[in-house]
């Protein structure tokens, strides 16, 4: 079975952060090196069909789980702290659920428990609808995309995935072609009657509507020793839009 790819930085207690959908560790690689410094080996790790890792058919919240448990054992590491993001988020929610044993805290960025119905398809579209026959640099890649995605910040996020496929050839990093027919799945809640009773903390954006009020029961449902915390000045991609905030309700949960 193929290993995940991860960046491993710093010493100390290990702090495993998960992606959202069409991210990559390297989304993390600033807020990394800072846990890193506050005394944390952080594993930066990217999700099957994203990033570095391996490309899959299968994906799902379950295989998405098993990955993480065995990127774990492959490591030889013993109670984890996870922090997600979105998707990520809801890989670590059923990670701590199946797997308690092995998370001494969890930490959710923007994402509840709950379904969500599949809202990326313009993005996904977007993403199809770039021709690598035609665009040979980032800047065509860009002016492509805003026919789609409005949102500069939003097409920066995605365009970090291009590489070099070859000496010719850009592409994207993520598995477009599988992560488009799985788009309900990304949605999933988590299973039924399942529950983590160690230290929770979920963060949410003051502008973001993924975590509502009224998602507070379920949250607390899954996770009865968990908080929520209202991070501002910030959307769906919080730790990108208030780092500083972000880190400090992160680093304060981890160190108490």
């Amino acid at each position: 079975m193929s290993e995940l790819y991860s960046k491993v930085i710093g010493f100390g207690k290990p702090l495993l952060i998960l992606h959202g959908f069409l991210g990559m560790s390297d989304n993390w690689k600033t807020l990394g090196g800072k846990y890193a410094e506050e005394g944390f080996e952080v594993h930066l790790i990217d999700q099957r069909n994203h990033g570095r890792s391996f490309h899959a058919e299968e994906f799902n919240y379950d295989v998405l789980t098993e990955d993480l448990s065995r990127y774990i054992q492959q490591k030889e590491l013993d109670k984890v702290t996870l922090l997600g993001h979105s998707m990520g988020g809801k890989t670590v929610m059923q990670f701590a659920v199946t797997y308690p044993e092995n998370v001494e805290k969890l930490i959710v960025a923007d994402i509840a428990p709950k379904y969500y119905p599949p809202h990326h398809g313009t993005i996904v579209n977007g993403l199809l609808a770039l021709d690598f026959d035609e665009i040979k640099n980032r800047k065509e890649a860009d002016e492509a995309l805003s026919k789609y995605i409005f949102d500069w910040g939003t097409r920066q996020f995605l365009l970090k995935n291009l590489f070099w496929k070859t000496k010719e050839r850009l592409d994207f990093r993520f598995n477009l072609s599988v992560l488009k027919d799985r788009q309900e799945e990304i949605g999933e809640g988590l299973p039924s009657f399942t529950s983590y009773d160690g230290p929770t903390l979920f963060l949410r954006g003051d502008k973001s509507e993924y975590v509502m009020p009224e998602d507070e029961t379920l949250i607390k449902t899954h996770f009865p020793n968990s908080e929520i915390v209202t991070i501002a000045n910030s959307g769906h991609w919080l730790h990108a839009e208030n780092p500083t905030d972000f880190f400090q309700e992160s680093i304060h949960f981890m160190k108490k």
